[in-house]
């Protein structure tokens, strides 16, 4: 399905010169703002929550995302189901955001009644013709991702969501991610496009000198450097760290932990990178000493030494180590608003106060959540200036923000087209509607 766009959409989106940042229309601009918010996240998989949140029948996580209200709930046969958070009546909002503990779905409205299946099983008054079964709850696909959960509003998913899942699924395994739970959460509004949060995320270019707390167990020489630009002693220190990560590699993977890096970028409608990567210090977790900031390890690791698993999307990121994982995603507000949601996850029988304080746990990321959304705050007020010329990206620090603008072109052009019908609600084989 192609999504109709005004031509000068289609050629702003063509005007960017490789290697460089954005014209500044792309930060700015609410028409192609609608655009990506259609295409980007309502025809893309993208992140929405964690498995652990809905440990049992009747609970239930709902969100907004690209105008839509996402409803996610666990059956009382134990299986995850996503709809559209609205009733099938006339649209009111069924449940409010945050996490809930349902034992049927009830519209506060005029008080339709929908089983944990999204089943309509009461609508009173509505005459003999009416016919229940074709009024269920408009179904979202939903996938779980070895306890990250991913969803797709639109009815035509893309099929290498399984190339995701069969990268992460043996890689996240031991850490029981959907036996885990979420010790905290943050929600932060930064003052810029989306696209410049996630550029921002993938590089560190700008780490040394603006994440005191993070380069305690970040090594920058893992995000890409100039050898030009170091100095001796740098260089030989760099090589050393190459040296050291190749061999932790190969220790890991002859263990049974799948480490090196993945990259499925351009050429693919699901975007993710993923690799394994050592940290400095004590090399535990990420925080300001390296060491564990929970006692109790994650799933059934026995090891501290594994590392950190990075996972990145084109709407989220997550570092998952042994004692603990931070997830993060973002949700497009307006073309100058990005809302970034941070989850922290331990282990579910972990007890505040015994196994780990929040203090420690949450320190390191909030730190670098508020230096981000100042930087991006800046960035957003200069390059979405209309007089602004955009620079090129160093190719030795920002080659996954280059990645990340191709990818987006690319599927950006790939929906885009001169004609096209609007997405319409179509009836299913099954009686339910569902997007098309």
């Amino acid at each position: 399905m192609r999504h109709d766009a005004p031509a000068s959409i289609r050629a702003l989106l063509g005007s960017r010169v490789p290697g460089h940042g954005f014209p500044p229309a792309v930060y700015a601009d609410p028409g192609l703002f609608d655009a990506e918010l259609e295409i980007i996240f309502r025809r893309h998989w993208i992140f929405v929550g964690l498995a652990c949140e809905l440990p049992q029948p009747g609970s239930a996580l709902a969100l907004d995302v690209a105008g839509v209200g996402l409803l996610i709930v666990r059956g009382a046969d134990g299986v995850l189901r996503g709809f559209v958070n609205a009733c099938r009546h006339r649209g009111a909002r069924l449940v409010a955001p945050g996490q809930a503990t349902l034992r049927r779905i009830l519209c506060p409205y005029h008080h339709w009644a929908y089983d944990l299946e999204g089943r309509l099983v009461a609508a009173r008054q509505m005459g003999a013709g009416f016919d229940p079964r074709a009024h269920g709850l408009t179904p979202v696909h939903l996938r779980d991702v070895a306890g990250l959960l991913y969803a797709h509003i639109r009815d035509d998913p893309p099929a290498d969501i399984d190339d995701l899942a069969d990268a992460m699924t043996a890689r996240l395994a031991p850490y029981r991610l959907d036996d885990a739970k979420v010790a905290h959460e943050e929600d932060v509004v930064e003052q810029a496009n989306w696209k410049l949060v996630i550029e921002n995320n993938r590089e560190c270019y700008h780490c040394a000198a603006s994440h005191p707390e993070l380069c305690a167990s970040f090594v920058t020489y893992d995000f890409g450097y100039d050898p030009a630009s170091l100095t001796a002693s740098q260089l030989a220190e760099a090589e050393r760290h190459e040296a050291r990560i190749a061999a932790a590699t190969q220790e890991w993977e002859a263990g049974g932990h799948p480490s090196a890096a993945i990259e499925h970028l351009t050429g693919h409608p699901t975007h993710f990178r993923t690799q394994r990567l050592l940290m400095a210090g004590d090399g535990e977790s990420q925080t300001r000493d390296g060491r564990a900031a929970c006692t109790l390890k994650l799933g059934r690791l026995t090891r501290s030494d594994l590392g950190d698993v990075h996972l990145w999307g084109h709407n989220c990121w997550h570092h998952v180590m042994a004692d603990h994982a931070v997830c993060f995603m973002i949700v497009p507000l307006s073309p100058t608003e990005t809302l970034l949601r941070t989850k922290w996850i331990v282990h579910r029988d972990a007890v505040e106060g015994r196994d780990y304080t929040l203090d420690r746990l949450t320190e390191v990321w909030k730190a670098t959540n508020r230096q981000d959304a100042a930087l991006v705050a800046l960035a957003q007020s200069g390059a979405a200036s209309p007089v602004h010329v955009p620079g090129p990206y160093s190719p030795h620090t920002e080659r996954q923000c280059e990645a990340f603008a191709a990818w987006y072109e690319q599927r950006m052009q790939a929906h885009l087209g001169a004609s096209g019908s609007t997405p319409r609600l179509v009836a299913r084989d099954d009686g339910r509607r569902a997007f098309a």
